[in-house]
C-alpha cells in the first residue's frame, strides 16, 4: 500500500551527513490532513526510508523525536510496544507484529550527499 500524501521523486530530505551513521531522522512530507510521516535511517552510506507507522496499531515509532534506533539491538524500534524491525527490509523481527513490514519509501543519496526521494510510490 502507498501513502498519497508522500510527494513525487526528487523532493531533497537533508544532506547524508546531518543523519549520524547508525541512528534515523523524521520527516513530515505534506500538510495538514495530507501530511505523512516518515524516517530514514542511515548504514554508512546507505539509507533507508519507512513510513513513520507501526504496522501494529498505526502509532509512530518514536517516543521522542528522531529516536527510531534501539541502543541495545541496533534495529528500528516502536516506542508504543517495543517491536523491532530490520534497517534494511522493515521486517518485524520481535513483538507484537511479527513478520510484518513497515511501508518502504524510496529514497537515496544523490552526487551532492543529499537524500532524496527516487521514485513516486504512487506511480
Amino acid at each position: 500500500m502507498t501513502d498519497p500524501a508522500i510527494p513525487a521523486s526528487g523532493r531533497i530530505l537533508c544532506r547524508l551527513d546531518e543523519i549520524e551513521d547508525g541512528e534515523g531522522r523524521g520527516f513530515t512530507l505534506g500538510d495538514g490532513a495530507n501530511a505523512c510521516d516518515i524516517l530514514v535511517v542511515r548504514q554508512g552510506m546507505l539509507v533507508f526510508g519507512y513510513v513513520n507507522s507501526c504496522p501494529h496499531q498505526g502509532t509512530p515509532l518514536d517516543w521522542t523525536p528522531d529516536r527510531f534506533i534501539s541502543e541495545d539491538s541496533g534495529l528500528i524500534l516502536c516506542a508504543t510496544h517495543g517491536a523491532q524491525f530490520a534497517i534494511a527490509d522493515g521486517t518485524c523481527l520481535s513483538g507484537p507484529c511479527i513478520g510484518a513490514r513497515l511501508q518502504s519509501v524510496p529514497v537515496e543519496t544523490d552526487a551532492q550527499g543529499r537524500i532524496v526521494l527516487t521514485a513516486n510510490p504512487n506511480s
